[in-house]
Protein backbone atom coordinates (compact mmCIF):
# COMPACT_ATOMS: atom_id res chain seq x y z
CA UNK A 1 0.00 0.00 0.00
CA UNK A 2 1.13 3.93 -0.23
CA UNK A 3 1.64 5.38 2.70
CA UNK A 4 2.65 9.23 1.95
CA UNK A 5 5.34 10.29 4.33
CA UNK A 6 5.34 14.37 5.10
CA UNK A 7 8.58 14.91 7.19
CA UNK A 8 8.76 17.42 10.00
CA UNK A 9 10.56 20.54 9.52
CA UNK A 10 11.74 21.18 13.05
CA UNK A 11 12.71 17.91 14.13
CA UNK A 12 12.90 17.45 18.12
CA UNK A 13 16.25 17.11 20.46
CA UNK A 14 16.13 13.92 21.44
CA UNK A 15 16.12 13.50 25.01
CA UNK A 16 19.36 11.89 27.38
CA UNK A 17 18.07 8.10 28.31
CA UNK A 18 18.40 9.31 32.44
CA UNK A 19 14.88 11.52 31.27
CA UNK A 20 12.88 9.14 29.36
CA UNK A 21 10.40 8.05 32.13
CA UNK A 22 7.70 6.50 30.53
CA UNK A 23 5.20 7.69 28.00
CA UNK A 24 6.15 11.26 28.29
CA UNK A 25 7.94 12.53 25.05
CA UNK A 26 6.80 11.81 22.20
CA UNK A 27 8.94 11.34 18.40
CA UNK A 28 8.75 13.48 15.58
CA UNK A 29 5.90 11.58 13.41
CA UNK A 30 2.80 9.77 13.74
CA UNK A 31 0.68 7.54 10.85
CA UNK A 32 -2.74 8.14 10.33
CA UNK A 33 -5.21 6.28 8.42
CA UNK A 34 -8.61 6.72 7.79
CA UNK A 35 -11.56 4.24 7.19
CA UNK A 36 -15.11 4.66 5.66
CA UNK A 37 -17.53 1.98 4.77
CA UNK A 38 -17.76 3.16 1.57
CA UNK A 39 -14.37 3.24 0.88
CA UNK A 40 -12.65 1.19 3.41
CA UNK A 41 -9.04 1.77 4.41
CA UNK A 42 -7.77 4.90 2.68
CA UNK A 43 -5.45 7.64 2.64
CA UNK A 44 -2.33 5.93 4.44
CA UNK A 45 0.33 8.63 5.80
CA UNK A 46 2.90 9.49 7.75
CA UNK A 47 2.75 13.35 9.27
CA UNK A 48 4.71 15.64 11.65
CA UNK A 49 3.78 14.77 15.36
CA UNK A 50 1.09 17.12 16.89
CA UNK A 51 -2.75 17.93 17.86
CA UNK A 52 -5.69 17.44 15.53
CA UNK A 53 -9.28 18.19 15.14
CA UNK A 54 -12.31 16.00 16.24
CA UNK A 55 -15.90 16.52 15.52
CA UNK A 56 -17.09 17.24 19.12
CA UNK A 57 -20.36 14.83 18.44
CA UNK A 58 -17.57 12.04 17.41
CA UNK A 59 -18.67 8.47 18.45
CA UNK A 60 -15.48 8.22 20.74
CA UNK A 61 -16.32 11.01 22.19
CA UNK A 62 -19.90 9.82 23.72
CA UNK A 63 -19.72 6.04 23.13
CA UNK A 64 -15.94 5.23 24.05
CA UNK A 65 -15.24 3.48 20.78
CA UNK A 66 -11.61 2.81 21.10
CA UNK A 67 -9.21 0.24 21.23
CA UNK A 68 -5.23 0.47 21.53
CA UNK A 69 -2.21 -1.60 21.74
CA UNK A 70 1.20 -1.39 22.51
CA UNK A 71 4.08 -2.94 21.40
CA UNK A 72 8.27 -2.32 21.48
CA UNK A 73 11.01 -1.72 19.09
CA UNK A 74 14.04 -2.18 20.46
CA UNK A 75 18.09 -0.94 19.58
CA UNK A 76 20.51 -4.22 19.92
CA UNK A 77 23.94 -4.14 20.55
CA UNK A 78 24.82 -3.89 16.65
CA UNK A 79 22.48 -1.10 15.95
CA UNK A 80 19.96 -2.66 14.26
CA UNK A 81 16.30 -2.07 15.48
CA UNK A 82 13.95 -5.12 16.18
CA UNK A 83 10.10 -5.45 17.03
CA UNK A 84 8.53 -8.22 19.60
CA UNK A 85 6.19 -10.23 18.24
CA UNK A 86 4.06 -7.39 16.44
CA UNK A 87 1.85 -9.72 14.72
CA UNK A 88 0.38 -10.82 17.96
CA UNK A 89 -0.48 -7.24 18.92
CA UNK A 90 -1.95 -7.05 15.40
CA UNK A 91 -4.02 -10.04 15.84
CA UNK A 92 -5.34 -9.02 19.14
CA UNK A 93 -6.01 -5.45 17.80
CA UNK A 94 -8.48 -6.83 15.29
CA UNK A 95 -9.96 -9.15 18.39
CA UNK A 96 -10.67 -5.87 19.89
CA UNK A 97 -12.30 -4.49 17.27
CA UNK A 98 -14.19 -7.12 16.40
CA UNK A 99 -15.90 -6.91 20.18
CA UNK A 100 -16.59 -2.84 19.72
CA UNK A 101 -17.74 -3.12 15.89
CA UNK A 102 -14.40 -1.25 14.73
CA UNK A 103 -13.27 -1.99 11.31
CA UNK A 104 -10.18 -4.52 11.26
CA UNK A 105 -6.94 -4.76 9.52
CA UNK A 106 -5.33 -6.98 7.27
CA UNK A 107 -2.15 -8.47 9.01
CA UNK A 108 -0.16 -7.94 5.93
CA UNK A 109 -0.96 -4.04 5.78
CA UNK A 110 -0.66 -3.51 9.55
CA UNK A 111 2.54 -4.77 9.72
CA UNK A 112 3.84 -2.72 6.76
CA UNK A 113 2.57 0.19 8.37
CA UNK A 114 4.75 -0.42 11.36
CA UNK A 115 7.53 -1.22 9.90
CA UNK A 116 7.22 1.70 7.76
CA UNK A 117 6.45 3.78 10.61
CA UNK A 118 9.38 2.32 12.92
CA UNK A 119 11.82 2.91 10.46
CA UNK A 120 11.07 6.47 9.83
CA UNK A 121 11.52 6.98 13.82
CA UNK A 122 14.65 4.88 13.48
CA UNK A 123 17.11 7.24 15.17
CA UNK A 124 14.47 7.68 18.53
CA UNK A 125 15.13 4.16 19.42
CA UNK A 126 17.29 4.73 22.49
CA UNK A 127 20.59 2.43 22.73
CA UNK A 128 20.66 2.62 26.79
CA UNK A 129 20.47 -0.06 28.63
CA UNK A 130 16.69 -0.97 29.67
CA UNK A 131 15.16 1.11 27.13
CA UNK A 132 12.91 0.90 24.17
CA UNK A 133 10.66 2.52 21.53
CA UNK A 134 7.19 2.08 22.93
CA UNK A 135 4.61 1.69 19.86
CA UNK A 136 0.92 2.88 20.38
CA UNK A 137 -1.21 1.90 17.60
CA UNK A 138 -5.09 3.33 18.36
CA UNK A 139 -8.18 3.25 16.89
CA UNK A 140 -11.45 5.49 17.33
CA UNK A 141 -14.62 6.22 16.01
CA UNK A 142 -15.63 9.52 14.33
CA UNK A 143 -19.00 8.84 12.94
CA UNK A 144 -20.21 13.06 13.67
CA UNK A 145 -23.59 12.15 14.36
CA UNK A 146 -25.06 10.89 18.05
CA UNK A 147 -26.53 7.74 18.31
CA UNK A 148 -25.76 4.58 19.60
CA UNK A 149 -24.04 2.58 16.61
CA UNK A 150 -21.75 0.31 14.87
CA UNK A 151 -19.39 2.46 13.85
CA UNK A 152 -19.13 3.76 10.23
CA UNK A 153 -16.23 5.88 9.58
CA UNK A 154 -13.00 5.13 11.85
CA UNK A 155 -9.45 6.68 11.93
CA UNK A 156 -5.67 4.37 13.27
CA UNK A 157 -3.00 5.62 14.17
CA UNK A 158 0.12 5.01 15.94
CA UNK A 159 2.50 7.03 17.92
CA UNK A 160 5.63 6.44 19.37
CA UNK A 161 7.53 7.34 22.90
CA UNK A 162 11.02 6.93 23.96
CA UNK A 163 10.88 5.20 27.14
CA UNK A 164 12.64 3.56 30.77
CA UNK A 165 11.11 1.75 33.51
CA UNK A 166 7.39 2.26 33.82
CA UNK A 167 7.87 1.28 37.45
CA UNK A 168 9.71 4.24 39.41
CA UNK A 169 10.64 0.11 41.45
CA UNK A 170 12.41 -0.47 37.75
CA UNK A 171 12.86 -4.69 38.53
CA UNK A 172 12.60 -4.67 42.08
CA UNK A 173 9.80 -5.67 43.75
CA UNK A 174 6.78 -4.03 43.79
CA UNK A 175 3.16 -3.65 46.56
CA UNK A 176 0.06 -4.59 45.77
CA UNK A 177 -3.54 -4.20 46.89
CA UNK A 178 -6.06 -6.61 46.29
CA UNK A 179 -9.19 -4.96 45.52
CA UNK A 180 -12.29 -6.26 46.91
CA UNK A 181 -14.68 -3.16 46.21
CA UNK A 182 -14.71 -1.98 41.94
CA UNK A 183 -14.37 -5.16 39.70
CA UNK A 184 -12.45 -4.59 36.32
CA UNK A 185 -14.95 -6.56 33.70
CA UNK A 186 -16.83 -9.62 33.57
CA UNK A 187 -17.30 -12.05 31.20
CA UNK A 188 -19.48 -11.62 28.28
CA UNK A 189 -18.58 -7.89 28.34
CA UNK A 190 -14.76 -6.00 26.63
CA UNK A 191 -12.30 -7.30 29.53
CA UNK A 192 -10.63 -9.69 26.76
CA UNK A 193 -10.53 -6.21 24.40
CA UNK A 194 -7.85 -3.94 24.76
CA UNK A 195 -10.27 -0.62 25.00
CA UNK A 196 -10.08 2.63 27.01
CA UNK A 197 -13.10 1.99 29.34
CA UNK A 198 -11.56 -1.21 31.21
CA UNK A 199 -8.65 1.10 31.81
CA UNK A 200 -10.88 3.91 33.28
CA UNK A 201 -13.11 1.62 35.16
CA UNK A 202 -9.67 0.87 36.84
CA UNK A 203 -8.80 4.48 37.85
CA UNK A 204 -10.85 4.53 41.16
CA UNK A 205 -9.49 1.13 42.82
CA UNK A 206 -6.05 2.42 41.49
CA UNK A 207 -5.90 5.66 43.52
CA UNK A 208 -6.94 4.36 46.56
CA UNK A 209 -4.05 1.40 46.46
CA UNK A 210 -1.67 4.36 45.53
CA UNK A 211 -2.93 6.48 48.60
CA UNK A 212 -2.39 3.65 50.73
CA UNK A 213 1.70 3.53 49.03
CA UNK A 214 0.94 0.56 46.24
CA UNK A 215 2.04 0.60 42.94
CA UNK A 216 -1.15 -1.59 41.24
CA UNK A 217 -4.37 -3.31 42.64
CA UNK A 218 -5.06 -7.12 41.76
CA UNK A 219 -8.47 -7.63 40.36
CA UNK A 220 -10.73 -10.12 41.41
CA UNK A 221 -13.39 -11.82 39.44
CA UNK A 222 -16.67 -8.92 38.74
CA UNK A 223 -19.47 -11.98 39.23
CA UNK A 224 -18.48 -13.93 42.59
CA UNK A 225 -15.57 -11.77 43.73
CA UNK A 226 -13.65 -14.69 44.09
CA UNK A 227 -11.34 -15.48 41.44
CA UNK A 228 -8.01 -13.76 40.72
CA UNK A 229 -7.73 -11.92 37.47
CA UNK A 230 -5.19 -9.38 36.73
CA UNK A 231 -2.75 -7.12 38.42
CA UNK A 232 -3.29 -3.28 37.37
CA UNK A 233 -2.57 -2.94 33.60
CA UNK A 234 -0.50 -6.73 33.38
CA UNK A 235 -1.55 -10.10 33.58
CA UNK A 236 -0.72 -12.29 36.72
CA UNK A 237 1.22 -15.33 37.81
CA UNK A 238 1.95 -17.35 41.05
CA UNK A 239 4.17 -20.25 41.89
CA UNK A 240 2.74 -22.06 44.45
CA UNK A 241 4.36 -24.61 45.79
CA UNK A 242 6.93 -25.56 42.52
CA UNK A 243 3.85 -24.70 40.15
CA UNK A 244 3.19 -21.40 37.99
CA UNK A 245 -0.22 -20.33 37.86
CA UNK A 246 -1.79 -18.27 36.10
CA UNK A 247 -5.80 -17.28 35.67
CA UNK A 248 -7.02 -19.02 32.53
CA UNK A 249 -8.47 -16.69 29.89
CA UNK A 250 -12.22 -17.03 30.84
CA UNK A 251 -13.40 -13.82 28.78
CA UNK A 252 -12.91 -10.62 31.42
CA UNK A 253 -8.95 -11.23 31.03
CA UNK A 254 -6.43 -9.66 28.17
CA UNK A 255 -4.78 -12.09 26.44
CA UNK A 256 -1.23 -10.76 27.48
CA UNK A 257 1.18 -11.28 24.81
CA UNK A 258 4.33 -11.26 27.54
CA UNK A 259 1.97 -13.50 29.38
CA UNK A 260 2.02 -16.22 26.55
CA UNK A 261 5.97 -15.47 26.19
CA UNK A 262 6.26 -16.16 30.11
CA UNK A 263 4.31 -19.42 29.53
CA UNK A 264 6.07 -20.57 25.98
CA UNK A 265 9.44 -19.67 27.96
CA UNK A 266 8.54 -21.33 31.28
CA UNK A 267 7.43 -24.78 29.17
CA UNK A 268 10.24 -24.95 26.94
CA UNK A 269 12.46 -24.78 30.43
CA UNK A 270 10.17 -27.81 31.75
CA UNK A 271 8.08 -25.60 34.38
CA UNK A 272 4.83 -26.86 35.44
CA UNK A 273 2.50 -24.51 34.42
CA UNK A 274 -1.16 -24.07 35.00
CA UNK A 275 -3.90 -21.76 33.28
CA UNK A 276 -6.89 -22.48 36.04
CA UNK A 277 -8.98 -20.87 37.77
CA UNK A 278 -7.33 -19.26 40.75
CA UNK A 279 -9.00 -18.40 44.21
CA UNK A 280 -8.64 -16.07 47.12
CA UNK A 281 -9.02 -18.05 49.25
CA UNK A 282 -6.48 -20.74 47.89
CA UNK A 283 -4.02 -17.77 47.38
CA UNK A 284 -4.71 -16.43 50.74
CA UNK A 285 -3.57 -20.01 51.97
CA UNK A 286 -0.69 -20.31 50.02
CA UNK A 287 0.58 -16.63 51.59
CA UNK A 288 -0.30 -17.68 55.03
CA UNK A 289 1.54 -20.92 55.07
CA UNK A 290 4.78 -20.12 52.82
CA UNK A 291 3.72 -22.04 50.01
CA UNK A 292 3.62 -19.07 47.46
CA UNK A 293 7.06 -18.58 46.13
CA UNK A 294 6.79 -15.96 43.98
CA UNK A 295 4.82 -13.77 42.21
CA UNK A 296 4.99 -11.28 39.21
CA UNK A 297 3.05 -9.61 36.93
CA UNK A 298 3.86 -8.91 33.03
CA UNK A 299 3.24 -6.92 30.06
CA UNK A 300 4.56 -4.89 27.16
CA UNK A 301 5.16 -1.88 29.50
CA UNK A 302 6.93 -3.29 32.18
CA UNK A 303 7.84 -6.86 30.71
CA UNK A 304 8.13 -8.68 34.39
CA UNK A 305 7.52 -6.90 37.70
CA UNK A 306 7.67 -9.24 40.65
CA UNK A 307 5.57 -8.89 43.70
CA UNK A 308 7.28 -8.44 47.03
CA UNK A 309 4.01 -7.81 48.86
CA UNK A 310 0.77 -8.17 49.01
CA UNK A 311 -2.16 -6.28 50.81
CA UNK A 312 -6.08 -8.20 51.38
CA UNK A 313 -8.32 -6.47 53.64
CA UNK A 314 -5.63 -5.00 55.81
CA UNK A 315 -3.75 -8.18 56.06
CA UNK A 316 -0.35 -7.72 54.47
CA UNK A 317 1.84 -10.69 53.26
CA UNK A 318 5.60 -10.72 51.97
CA UNK A 319 6.15 -12.50 49.19
CA UNK A 320 9.79 -14.54 49.23
CA UNK A 321 11.33 -12.32 51.44
CA UNK A 322 10.60 -8.89 49.19
CA UNK A 323 13.04 -10.38 46.77
CA UNK A 324 12.77 -11.09 43.66
CA UNK A 325 12.13 -15.02 42.99
CA UNK A 326 14.91 -17.07 40.72
CA UNK A 327 11.63 -17.80 37.99
CA UNK A 328 11.04 -14.36 37.90
CA UNK A 329 14.63 -13.00 37.10
CA UNK A 330 14.80 -16.20 34.51
CA UNK A 331 11.98 -14.69 33.17
CA UNK A 332 12.91 -11.10 32.95
CA UNK A 333 16.14 -12.12 31.90
CA UNK A 334 14.97 -13.97 28.53
CA UNK A 335 12.47 -12.21 27.24
CA UNK A 336 14.70 -9.10 27.50
CA UNK A 337 17.49 -10.77 26.42
CA UNK A 338 15.15 -11.46 23.38
CA UNK A 339 13.99 -8.25 22.71
CA UNK A 340 17.82 -6.60 22.73
CA UNK A 341 19.00 -9.26 20.93
CA UNK A 342 21.44 -10.68 23.80
CA UNK A 343 20.69 -14.27 23.76
CA UNK A 344 19.16 -16.15 21.11
CA UNK A 345 15.31 -16.21 19.71
CA UNK A 346 14.86 -19.82 19.49
CA UNK A 347 10.87 -18.86 19.04
CA UNK A 348 10.89 -17.16 16.29
CA UNK A 349 9.55 -13.87 18.05
CA UNK A 350 12.10 -11.31 16.84
CA UNK A 351 10.80 -8.92 13.98
CA UNK A 352 13.55 -7.01 12.32
CA UNK A 353 13.23 -4.15 10.32
CA UNK A 354 15.19 -5.62 7.28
Amino acid sequence: MEIKITKTACPKVKPDSSELGFGKIFTDHMFIMDYSREKGWYDARIVPFGPFEIHPASTVLHYGSEIFEGLKAYRREDGRVQMFRPIENIRRMNNSAERLCLPQIDEEMAMEILKTFVKCEEDWTPSAPGTSLYLRPFMYGNDETLGVHAVHNARFMIIASPVGSYYKEGINPVKIMIEDQDVRAVRGGTGYAKCGGNYAASNRAGERAEQKGYSQVLWLDGVERKYIEEVGAMNVMFKINGEVVTPALTGSILPGITRKSCIEVLKSEGYKVSERLLSIDELEAAMADGTLEEAWGCGTAAVVSPIGELSYKGEIFTVNEGKIGEVTQKLYDTLTGIQWGKIEDKFGWICPLD
